[in-house]
């Protein structure tokens, strides 16, 4: 009997967009149900009672959730393709903690780049830069941040890249110039089909945003 996998999902997710790529990887067929996130689904709501969060990856029935744990789901079960984990155990407890410090870090203070102004963006952006300077440390010369193959860390940081115009235009600064290094790894995994079929268009996301940013703005000042 074939597998049957479905993600609850929704289109501008950086979380779900890793686990977009990670199928992709492994070369997975699944059905995508896109999710109103203002109108959870039952399903969403059954599969995912504590956080109630997308993603949630359905695996012959059983669910998974949070993107990291799917990811690393996903690579323990079609372990016969594309291992996103390194098989040292140095070198991926090591892709795990960058792996953690990106979800820790990105989406939070990004966040209050785009969806705030004044000191709190200041703040915000000076975070940001410091944990890309860090993240192009750690990635060096490599050509992705495991070395010559596609991982776990490159998973977790390339949807973010989906999110660099509008960081860039919203806080007047420029990732492309001072980030150069983390810029060339973007385009480099976005060349990966797995990675260029999983995330929207740059612009197609500052779109949404922006909308987003005048629902959210008194919240976040």
């Amino acid at each position: 009997m074939a597998d049957e996998v479905i993600l609850l999902d929704f289109w501008p997710s950086p979380f779900g967009m890793r686990v977009r790529i990670a199928l992709a990887e492994k070369g997975i067929e699944y059905e995508g149900r896109e999710e109103d996130l203002s109108n959870k689904s039952p399903l969403l709501l059954k599969m995912n009672p504590v956080y109630k969060q997308i993603p949630v990856l359905i695996h012959n029935g059983k669910p998974i959730s949070e993107s990291l744990i799917i990811v690393q789901y996903i690579d323990e079960v079609w372990s016969h393709k594309s291992p996103l984990l390194p098989s040292d155990p140095y070198q991926r407890a090591n892709a795990r903690f960058w792996a953690e410090y990106i979800d820790k870090k990105i989406y939070s203070t990004g966040k209050l780049v785009w969806g705030t102004t004044g000191e709190v963006q200041e703040k915000a952006k000076n975070e940001l830069r410091d944990s890309f300077k860090l993240l192009e440390g750690e990635l060096g010369d490599k050509k992705y941040f495991g070395g010559d193959r596609f991982g776990l860390v490159d998973v977790a940081l390339i949807p973010f890249y989906s999110w660099f115009y509008t960081l860039e235009t919203t806080g007047n600064f420029s990732i492309t110039e001072e980030f150069p290094r983390l810029v060339a790894w973007a385009k480099r995994c976005m060349q990966k089909e797995s990675v260029s079929k999983s995330i929207p268009d740059q612009y197609k996301i500052y779109d949404f945003l922006l909308e987003l940013k005048k629902k959210i703005q008194p919240q976040l000042q």
